[in-house]
């Protein structure tokens, strides 16, 4: 019986593979628009409940298109520079830093801003709220609360993006749902583990086979479910409920680095990279032998679950002395 899923042959990074200048438009580029798009919709039906008005100020589309404006572009400096800088080993864009936002290869092939990071993005799209809430005298809480409730739907086409250029893939696992990504490293038939998986997931190997493409766990498709549509199904129902000012953004703040610290045991770290901590110096990225051996994302969400659960606690003291009348 086989007991793993091919990687659908029909889906290429680009949407229309082959066809001149269309061939430019990637499925990455595209599930970012319907990612804004998607956070604009939930954030204004936000402000027609009233989320984001004030006794001093009522909110208008004005408002909500400079806010947006004000994240989105701290968003994308962030997760670009962050990226460029924290992942990448190379050392070029050191070197040479005019080459982070430039879309070419050094052949003239274009290639789109390949390489994103969440945490410069969530990094630099909340430095990019805060500007816009001191320019605008508003209260930083309860804006980046309607933020944060309207960022995880969106996030989930982000997390489509890269199951569709075939990137960020797990582990390798023998689960029934086990994905064979056309780019993961093949490993060597004479190796016995490998032999063992084979034999278990029930891949056929053609006579004379050497290397083989053994199952990855889809951790796109893990992390576009629970980063993005669980987390925004809890916010969801917290917003409904009045909260004080801060709890929603501590919420997802610790609840997204739990979520994402949880999934990075099944996501393959960077090849480059590896693990920045770990308990066996020689411990395979492709498999997860301890719990204790942590990739530069999970370092970075144990800072993001602390984070939270301070601005929960510090927001919480706050309300309360505001109601004491402190």
């Amino acid at each position: 019986m086989f007991l793993a899923l091919n990687y659908p042959s029909w889906i290429h990074p680009e949407i229309f593979p082959g066809v001149p200048l269309l061939g430019m438009i990637r499925w990455y580029g595209l599930m970012y628009i319907f990612a804004f798009a998607t956070a604009i919709r939930v954030f204004m039906s936000l402000q027609k409940e009233g989320m984001l008005d004030s006794p001093e100020h009522k909110a208008t589309e004005d408002d909500i298109f400079g806010f947006f404006t004000f994240g989105i572009i701290g968003l994308l400096l962030g997760a670009r520079i962050f990226s460029t800088l924290v992942y990448d080993q190379s050392g070029m864009y050191r070197k040479e830093p005019w080459l982070i936002f430039w879309p070419f290869d050094k052949n003239g092939t274009f290639t789109g801003l390949a390489g994103m990071s969440y945490h410069g993005g969530f990094i630099g799209g909340l430095i990019g709220m805060i500007v816009w809430c001191a320019k605008n005298k508003r209260s930083y809480w309860q804006w980046i609360d309607a933020m944060v409730v309207s960022i995880p739907l969106g996030y989930t086409f982000g997390r489509l993006g890269n199951f569709f250029n075939a990137e960020l893939y797990g582990r390798i696992t023998t689960v029934p749902w086990g994905m064979i990504f056309p780019g993961a490293p093949r490993f060597s038939l004479s190796i016995d583990w490998v032999q063992r998986i084979v034999e278990q997931t029930g891949i056929s190997t053609a006579p004379g086979t050497l290397l083989v493409n053994l199952p990855r766990h889809p951790s796109q498709l893990y992390e576009a479910f629970f980063e993005g549509i669980v987390l925004f199904a809890l916010l969801r129902f917290l917003s409904k409920k009045k909260p004080f000012r801060g709890l929603l953004s501590g919420v997802y703040t610790a609840g997204y680095g739990l979520v994402r610290f949880v999934i990075e045991y099944f996501r393959e770290p960077d090849a480059d990279i590896g693990y920045r901590i770990s308990a066996k110096p020689d411990a395979p990225i492709y498999f997860n032998q301890s719990l204790f051996n942590l990739s530069t994302g999970q370092i970075l969400c144990l800072m993001m679950i602390i984070g939270g659960l301070a601005i929960i606690a510090v927001c919480y003291v706050r309300d309360k002395k505001q109601k004491a009348g402190v």
